[in-house]
């Protein structure tokens, strides 16, 4: 089975790569949660988040980000004892602020709504022909690191959001020969 190249032979990296990973998703928690996580990956591969989010979910509430607004120092040093997850005390803090800039945004209209605006509701569809060609950023990526910059985001830089975009079906950035390049196209809305 022909997959993207980045995937290699660990098996809860295949399952990502088959089930997920790229698939449009239309959830504005879920978009958030994965936004979140692709902060913490920063500096990290990304199979090490893998490994940890179901740590991740328990020690963050589910993702909920209501709840994590409110949190403050404590829940903060709590957190940066657990050893089930990336213990950065500024991707921590930058969690908390985060939920609280989402919540903000989500009074204007939902998170999901927002983003897919970007690409008017349908995944750009790259067709590269191999991994060298995918690049880290783009200018949509730029666009979106500085709009959620500005709506108090933080830990979304380019390279972030246009990863994270991959991850969400926004872009399809599955390689032609991959088996799941047609099958995510197919799922969009």
């Amino acid at each position: 089975m022909d997959r993207c190249t980045w995937v290699g032979i660990d098996k809860i990296y295949q399952d990502y790569h088959d089930m997920e990973w790229g698939v449009p998703e239309y959830d504005s928690r879920a978009l958030w949660e994965k936004l979140i996580l692709d902060g913490f990956q920063a500096g990290l591969s990304w199979i090490t988040i893998l490994k940890k989010r179901p740590a991740f979910r328990s020690a963050f509430a589910g993702f909920d980000p209501q709840e994590i607004a409110g949190w403050g120092a404590a829940e903060v040093e709590v957190l940066l004892q657990n050893r089930g997850i990336v213990r950065h005390r500024g991707k921590i803090e930058a969690t908390i602020s985060n939920a609280q800039a989402y919540l903000r945004l989500a009074e204007e209209m939902p998170f999901s709504d927002r983003m897919w605006a970007y690409v008017d509701g349908r995944p750009i569809v790259a067709g590269y022909e191999t991994l060298a060609q995918v690049p880290t950023q783009s200018p949509l990526s730029q666009k979106i690191s500085k709009d959620l910059k500005a709506a108090g985001f933080k830990f979304c830089g380019p390279t972030i959001v246009y990863a994270w975009m991959e991850a969400c079906g926004l872009f399809n950035n599955h390689i032609l020969s991959c088996h799941r390049h047609h099958a995510v196209t197919a799922l969009a809305r």
